[in-house]
């Protein structure tokens, strides 16, 4: 995918996005403004109920003291004997004392009279003994009207209720179910979180759509530039390989030593294909864990000087040189020397490669309490910050690696990974862009 495409998926994906969260912020505000109005028509009604409710209350309960208090001649008497003592607990006060079954019938005949069609429960205080007496909890059935329910889950605890002690006898009246339908409206209020969450989805999804774009076009990118890679790296040996052997075949070639050089240069390059193709193939298998390395006990010390001599003898004759510092006091491990090798000779070769002077190439080793610590430090072209998090990546090359000024496929440092992961080691990377490079490599020591 160009970078024209995704720029252009990028921004229809926000223009989209944008419009979603608008359109979800205008039906919120709509259903929050709605519900408001509903909650405000709900409570206006509550309260012109609740205030009807405490008239028929405040009727069937002055009507029950009237005729329990038939000593009482003028029912003026009787002003301000019924309280209010909130919207669902009323309190009357009488004169005489009053036996509970009594009361209970009379409650129940004056509030059917008065159609209230609540639950309650009742209670009687006697200021000669003290005492409280609590009634049953009454419901209240369209079928059988009012029944006592002796479950005493649903009866009321005398510390529920606020009880004096008075010189008179008063009893109580409480409704619980009026307490609950106040509240119900209140615990069905709306709750603006399902909408963020519509919010936050889409969000995330197109987040992760986007990373999966990019990273799938950074792929891409380093497929291509592998290809571009590998196709410069083959084309290079084989037109030597058709323009010598060309040159056999036509019996340009006159003289011995010019024949034994021509096949010199084809056997040369026929082993430099041969080494390329198997680095593929080796780092394939090892991705694929078919490889089966060979654990010994070897000496490291060996194994870089053999890379040292190699270097010198065939790609150090512009000039540069490798120093060698090996301090390691204990220098064996136990690993696949074959790759051990391959680690070494790729981190030298990526030294010398990426030099634009003379390379000075310094191999250090030492110990530590358990491991052998491998170093090498260039005086390279050194690799950026924003690269070294990739450049153990599959195919990955610094920016070099498009000019083909450097050889190589980008699979070198991958494999360098692979071979220290699968020996139970660490690999790192501290580079100075401009100045140089050093990989520091850990092993754990031969037990």
């Amino acid at each position: 995918m160009r970078q024209g495409a995704i720029r252009l998926t990028v921004i229809l994906g926000l223009v989209s996005l944008i419009s979603i969260v608008l359109a979800q912020y205008y039906w919120v505000n709509k259903s929050i403004a709605v519900q408001e109005r509903n909650i405000a028509i709900q409570q206006k009604r509550d309260s012109l109920n609740l205030i009807h409710f405490t008239e028929q209350v405040h009727i069937a309960l002055k009507n029950t003291l009237e005729e329990i208090s038939t000593h009482i001649s003028d029912s003026s008497d009787l002003y301000g004997a019924v309280k209010q003592i909130s919207e669902n607990y009323f309190s009357v006060d009488i004169n005489e004392e009053l036996h509970p079954y009594y009361l209970e019938n009379m409650l129940k005949r004056e509030f059917y009279a008065q159609n209230i069609k609540r639950n309650f429960q009742y209670g009687i205080y006697d200021c000669f003994t003290d005492s409280i007496v609590f009634g049953n909890l009454i419901t209240f059935t369209e079928d059988s009207l009012y029944n006592p329910k002796t479950d005493t889950l649903n009866r009321l605890a005398p510390q529920d209720l606020k009880w004096e002690k008075k010189d008179g006898h008063y009893f109580t009246v409480y409704f619980p179910t009026v307490s609950a339908d106040l509240n119900k409206l209140e615990s069905d209020s709306y709750s603006p979180w399902w909408a963020l969450v519509i919010c936050i989805l889409p969000l995330l999804f197109f987040s992760f759509s986007i990373t999966i774009i990019l990273k799938q076009k950074r792929l891409s990118d380093i497929k291509n530039d592998f290809i571009n890679n590998m196709t410069h790296e083959l084309k290079t040996p084989i037109s030597t390989i058709g323009l010598s052997s060309e040159m056999l075949m036509k019996g340009s070639v006159s003289n011995a030593e010019d024949v034994i050089r021509y096949a010199g240069v084809i056997y040369k390059e026929n082993k430099r294909l041969q080494n390329q193709v198997e680095r593929v193939l080796n780092i394939a298998k090892m991705d694929k864990e078919q490889v089966e390395l060979k654990f010994e006990p070897f000496d490291i010390h060996e194994l870089i000087e053999e890379a040292r001599d190699t270097f010198e003898f065939n790609q150090m004759t512009h000039g540069g040189h490798i120093y060698l510092e090996l301090n390691a006091t204990n220098s064996k491990i136990n690993g696949d020397a074959v790759h051990i090798g391959n680690v070494i000779y790729n981190l030298i070769d990526n030294a010398v490669k990426y030099s634009n002077e003379q390379p000075e190439v310094h191999v250090r080793t030492l110990n530590d309490k358990k491991h052998l610590i491998f170093e090498v430090t260039d005086n390279g072209i050194g690799i950026k910050k924003e690269d070294q998090k990739m450049i153990f990546d599959k195919f990955f090359r610094v920016s070099t690696g498009n000019l083909h000024n450097v050889k190589g496929f980008g699979l070198g440092l991958y494999y360098v990974k692979l071979v220290v992961d699968a020996h139970n080691g660490t690999i790192e990377v501290k580079s100075t862009f401009g100045k140089g490079t050093t990989f520091r490599i850990l092993l754990p020591l031969s037990k």
